[in-house]
């Protein structure tokens, strides 16, 4: 990797897995019992598109807001570990998201969030850190997976952009027009027919697609459609790349993957259609593995 350093801002995340055998049915209602015999905590939401960008070698570092609790804790510990650079704030008047995902006979049985919106002041200050934090970075992700530590985004959008970055964003919602002036945003299929409709063919897609771009002064969408690969969408050209042929295990993560991997390829000067062939690889290998994973460079680029 070269020295350009990636920051991440966004929605942060525990995720817990607890893994256990299920041998029977409740007789309290028809659902399985799992004997839980091994739990494990990952990083989740912005943290994991952070944890995606060091595993490609990329210096990086966090922003967002934990809870002060033990989950919080966790959540440090484990980016300490992971060799990222935490700017974390605190709010005691919130719990850490957390996801708890059961998995019973390698399958998700169920998934139960806890989730509490950051409090006003504490979003204000983070918004100050992440305009002191600025200078110091070239490629600026926003992870925003609407639990609410991304509501100045817009104002962020500005602040990067006056400054010459690289301005990644994961958007959610109906409203992308918060997200003008961005290099690049990064929607699933689902997310993209919130804000334009449905399209009948790929010409119909390209031209909302194309209009959305232009209206919102963006570079690009690159268009992420699971097993129909992604289509990139620049005032250039529409590149669209096949999904890789390989069994999907766990769609978990996928796209904090996919944009992690963006950014560390723009980093590195890659364009943005060579950084488009790589992520496309990268979001292909973590399917193939069990929750919120991560892609090395040794898987990306194979001796």
């Amino acid at each position: 990797m070269s020295s350009k350093r990636i920051l991440v801002a966004g929605d942060v995340m525990l995720d817990r897995y607890w893994f256990g055998e299920v041998n029977r049915i409740s007789p309290e209602a028809p659902v399985p019992i799992v004997r839980v015999e091994r739990r494990e905590e990952r990083l989740g939401g912005a943290a994991n598109v952070a944890r995606n960008a060091v595993a490609l070698g990329a210096e990086t570092g966090l922003l967002g807001v934990i809870g002060a609790d033990e989950a919080g804790r966790n959540v440090e510990d484990l980016l300490h570990n992971s060799g990222i650079q935490s700017y974390l704030n605190h709010d005691a008047q919130i719990s850490t998201i957390i996801k708890l995902r059961v998995i019973g006979r390698q399958q998700q049985l169920i998934r139960v969030d806890f989730e509490e919106k950051p409090s006003a002041h504490v979003l204000q200050d983070k918004l100050t850190r992440f305009t002191s934090l600025l200078s110091e970075f070239d490629v600026i992700v926003l992870s925003d997976y609407a639990k609410g530590s991304l509501v100045n985004v817009a104002t962020m959008i500005a602040a990067a952009k006056a400054q010459g970055k690289i301005i990644l964003v994961d958007p959610k919602g109906s409203d992308f027009s918060i997200y003008a002036g961005a290099s690049m945003l990064t929607p699933n299929k689902s997310e993209l027919k919130q804000v334009i409709g449905d399209w009948k063919s790929e010409d119909q897609l390209a031209e909302k697609a194309q209009q959305l771009r232009r209206s919102l002064k963006i570079d690009a969408l690159l268009l992420t459609r699971s097993e129909e690969g992604m289509t990139l969408f620049t005032e250039e050209s529409v590149t669209h790349v096949p999904a890789m042929a390989r069994e999907v295990f766990d769609v978990s993560g996928a796209g904090d993957t996919v944009i992690a991997t963006m950014a560390a390829m723009l980093a590195e000067g890659r364009s943005m259609q060579d950084a488009v062939l790589i992520a496309n690889k990268a979001g292909g290998i973590v399917v193939g593995k069990l929750g919120t994973a991560t892609v090395t460079r040794e898987e990306l680029f194979p001796a």
